[in-house]
């Protein structure tokens, strides 16, 4: 497994919003992690990152324990995130918000990597010189991917990308995702949209008040009867 989670649990001051966490996620699948607002999806996607503490429970990625290592030394391992709302460097250009996103690579090829985001996200290009703040939405959802993939990441954390997009946009991002499987890199997909997620995700997980309740093959989990009542509407 290139991500194992055990007995994940972390807080918030005396609240608790993440117990006794399980997840194991193998090299190369895409997993979707579901749930209510509120579950903690995000608040587990933070802990993987470094950005929030855990009170307990162990974070092994690729066989190293990682769980109180710095956010820039789990980087530095192959963990990069896609945070919720994109949160791109807003008064800086596209092109220097890719720069940061490689700020641990030297060398010719992040130049190099930098057509291969173009070619991913073509938009981007006639965007280049301007300031990332003046971006759509959707458009600042794909520098915000382009920007993670910059860093050459084993795992890539996306939280929630389709969030407050149009129904076309939904689409490219999910068909973006999907071909970052298949390129071989390791997704660990949070979204509310459950499926969609589930529709593309090797395995899922659903999580409620902090806990991880029901796990199976995505397609399965879009066939059990209580997510389809719970999440999708059915």
């Amino acid at each position: 497994m290139l991500l194992e989670i055990s007995a994940l649990t972390c807080h918030y001051g005396r609240i608790q919003a993440l117990d006794g966490i399980e997840v194991a996620i193998a090299e190369g699948e895409l997993v979707a992690l579901v749930g209510a607002n509120g579950a903690g999806k995000t608040t587990l996607l933070r802990c993987l990152s470094g950005v929030q503490p855990a009170s307990a429970g162990t974070i092994r990625f690729d066989g190293r324990d990682i769980t109180r290592l710095a956010p820039e030394e789990r980087v530095a391992l192959g963990i990069a995130q896609v945070p919720e709302g994109r949160q791109v460097w807003g008064p800086l250009t596209v092109e220097d918000n890719l720069r940061l996103g490689a700020y641990r690579r030297r060398g010719a090829d992040v130049a190099a990597d930098h057509a291969r985001m173009v070619a991913m996200f073509p938009i981007l290009e006639t965007k280049w010189t301007q300031p990332a703040g003046t971006l759509s939405g959707g458009q600042q959802q794909m520098l915000a991917i382009a920007r993670a993939l910059m860093a050459h990441p084993r795992l890539l954390l996306l939280d929630e990308p389709s969030m407050g997009l149009a129904p076309l946009l939904v689409a490219e991002i999910f068909r973006t995702v999907e071909a970052l499987k298949a390129g071989g890199t390791t997704v660990f997909l949070v979204e509310q949209n459950a499926t969609a997620a589930l529709a593309i995700a090797d395995r899922g997980y659903v999580l409620e008040t902090g806990r991880v309740v029901i796990t199976d093959d995505g397609r399965a989990l879009l066939a059990d009867e209580r997510v389809k009542e719970a999440y999708l509407g059915l």
